[in-house]
């Protein structure tokens, strides 16, 4: 196979037109590159080398080198070298003018469709204890650049292409971004599921976190929590972060779980509950938003997932809450590709916001920018959108070992940084249960306000 199918190339265009603001043609030529050729101009062309052979591999196992694009005299959008996954040398020059326009030596489209179509992932047996892919297993973090946008690195290269091929041509400028989001797996410390897990959760707040305060307001919370939830419970933070993103011009999205197919690993409590209708309520009249978090087994069910969003749209239609968009994220990032995308899109979902790993934060699919789905294995586009994730409190605290404190605020601030320089959005997940004490909440604050 020489070239990309008809179906990818048309999703590439895609992408390069969201990215740059203009219709490209993407057409394989007999010599082993992709030809790019703006719509509807005679006016040359950009020929992209075309390695479908290493491109299409499921695994991990590619080449890697690195090339000095300040030595060919184009821009880096960040500092070093550019990663060049599935190269074992760099071609020199790796881009070089032609009579009718340029030639690039390298498959940037193939390591587009790489990276964004999760290609790699495939079939992968090789996962943690959650059956999750995990970052360790990953090229990028083998080789080091899982912290780097490759993709976005690499079109910002294409775009200088395409700029000194067709002068005249503007470009869409690009603006930086952040989003913030909220899974919802303890809405409250003590006011739902069974008496004995609220005496656990009591047992752990004495012995481990030496919250003596809490449990001795446990009784109240669980009598009080029957309508609404209890002010001074304090997983209770929906308000105060609505109030930080509210300052910062920010919408928080806020993801329910709305099944139960692990009871050990989902939530407690249920979306019809008047306390969490109430949460609901308050939420939507904020202006912020409302998205699913499907339960723990969902990932390689796509009936299931289809019906849990059918169960939050309910809840939500007889609480009068109507939304044009609607997204969520997988229970502990679980994910098998492309069945649970295949779950999403048959929900009728508008986007998905799960693909981060859980062990290190970065760019899973190398880049920060939302984008169309795409099945590699079926080899079409899906109607669904995939908005990378690029951290999770618990994996920057937690898995990172990074803490609260200087080196959690320096990583987060990197992460942000990098987004900022592509023009891209930088996607936080932060759990509303892991605000509860002062450290969580001014590392909070100040990735925000960053």
């Amino acid at each position: 196979m020489r070239h990309m199918t008809q179906e990818t190339l048309s999703w590439l265009q895609l992408i390069l037109a969201e990215r740059f603001g203009h219709d490209f043609q993407l057409q394989g030529t007999d010599a082993g590159f992709v030809r790019l050729s703006l719509a509807g101009s005679g006016l040359g062309s950009i020929e992209i080398a075309a390695d479908p052979g290493t491109f299409r591999r499921a695994d991990s196992a590619l080449a890697f080198t690195t090339w000095d694009a300040l030595a060919e005299d184009w821009q880096p959008v960040l500092r070093g070298p550019l990663p060049a996954p599935g190269l074992a040398r760099a071609p020199s020059p790796l881009i070089e003018a032609t009579p009718t326009g340029y030639r690039i030596h390298y498959d940037v489209l193939g390591l587009s469709y790489w990276m964004l179509s999760r290609q790699e992932e495939v079939g992968r047996t090789d996962l943690d204890n959650f059956n999750r892919f995990p970052a360790s297993a990953s090229h990028a973090r083998k080789h080091g650049y899982l912290e780097r946008p490759v993709v976005d690195e690499w079109l910002h290269i294409l775009g200088q292409v395409i700029r000194r091929q067709w002068p005249e041509l503007q470009l869409r400028q690009l603006q930086a971004s952040m989003k913030v989001s909220h899974d919802v797996d303890v809405p409250s410390r003590y006011g739902f599921g069974s008496v004995a897990r609220m005496v656990r959760r009591m047992a752990g707040d004495i012995l481990i976190r030496r919250d003596v305060r809490s449990v001795l307001q446990a009784p109240s919370i669980r009598m009080k929590t029957r309508t609404a939830l209890h002010p001074t419970d304090r997983v209770n933070t929906f308000d105060w972060i609505m109030d930080v993103s509210e300052r910062h011009g920010l919408v928080s999205a806020f993801y329910f779980i709305c099944g139960r197919t692990d009871p050990s690993k989902d939530a407690d409590y249920e979306p019809e509950h008047p306390a969490i209708r109430g949460l609901m309520q308050r939420i939507h009249a904020r202006g912020h938003e409302i998205g699913l978090h499907p339960s723990f087994n969902t990932y390689q069910a796509p009936a299931a997932v289809q019906a849990e969003a059918n169960r939050l749209r309910r809840v939500c239609e007889q609480e009068k809450i109507e939304q044009e968009v609607w997204g969520g994220r997988m229970h502990y990032l679980r994910w098998e590709h492309p069945t649970t995308m295949l779950g999403w899109e048959q929900a009728g979902m508008t986007y998905d916001s799960t693909l981060s790993y859980a062990d290190h934060a970065g760019f899973r699919c190398g880049t920060c920018f939302e984008y169309p789905a795409f099945d590699p294995v079926a080899g079409k586009a899906l109607n669904l959108r995939i908005r990378p994730l690029i951290a999770m409190e618990g994996t920057v605290i937690g898995y990172m070992g990074l803490g609260t404190g200087e080196a959690a605020w320096k990583k987060f601030r990197e992460l942000k940084d990098t987004c900022n320089a592509v023009n891209g959005c930088f996607t936080m997940l932060w759990h509303n249960s892991t605000l509860a004490s002062t450290a969580e909440r001014d590392l909070y604050q100040a990735v925000i306000a960053h």
